[in-house]
């Protein structure tokens, strides 16, 4: 669905109607995956929820909260109107998470600047240092290889605890467990517990005000 008001994605946030608290969400949109009342080319889309609100009058908008993208629409919209929204959102979503994606050099910057600042005493260098997509874990170091891996998971999170979750694996390039030597090397960290408690509310789904994507429809 083609609305003419808006022209690219940066601007979208100007047709927020300023409705965004829900006092009445009238239906919750099931996950797209494995439901059958959904049309199969949803069902093919990345897992999302859609949440209606009689207090959204003309706006709708689309975020990613604990893995999954949350759509807030009018309640009186039609169903024809939400499943040709869907994907528009959706897209948005992934089009701008794209953009702010961080490669694989960024991670191999922030090791070197990391090793040279708060490890000056090894001389221990990674190998390689790949994002993966890993959701039980925040990272992974094979120290025989010297290979670190970091969750996906962690790609638009804030520079401190990202470099957080890197350092604790960069000490693993030299010691292998988690014994004293570590956490002692660990707390060199400076900003450890403002990370720690950031990758805390992460997991508990309330890592912060999640970036949103908004467009004005007219009904």
């Amino acid at each position: 669905m083609q609305d003419n008001s808006v022209d690219n994605p940066a601007q979208l946030d100007l047709f927020d109607d300023g409705s965004g608290s829900l006092s009445s969400v009238t239906d919750i949109g099931r996950a797209a995956r494995g439901t059958a009342s959904r049309s199969g080319a949803l069902r093919d889309l990345p897992e999302f929820r859609v949440v209606r609100s009689t207090r959204r009058k003309r706006s709708i908008q689309a975020f990613r909260t604990n893995g999954i993208i949350e759509i807030h629409m009018p309640a009186k919209i039609s169903r024809r109107q939400e499943n040709e929204l869907i994907p528009e959102m959706i897209a948005m979503v992934l089009e701008r998470e794209a953009r702010a994606r961080k490669g694989d050099e960024v991670l191999l910057h922030m090791s070197a600047e990391l090793l040279g600042s708060l490890l000056p005493e090894f001389s221990e260098r990674p190998s390689s240092v790949t994002w993966r997509p890993m959701r039980e874990r925040w990272g992974s170091c094979t120290t025989l290889d010297r290979t670190i891996r970091i969750s996906q998971r962690l790609n638009n999170a804030p520079e401190y605890a990202l470099k957080y979750v890197l350092f604790h694996e960069l000490i693993h390039l030299r010691i292998a467990g988690h014994d004293d030597n570590f956490y002692e090397l660990l707390e060199r960290y400076p900003d450890k517990e403002r990370a720690e408690a950031f990758l805390e509310g992460y997991e508990a789904g309330i890592a912060g005000t999640p970036d949103e994507i908004s467009l004005n429809i007219g009904i």
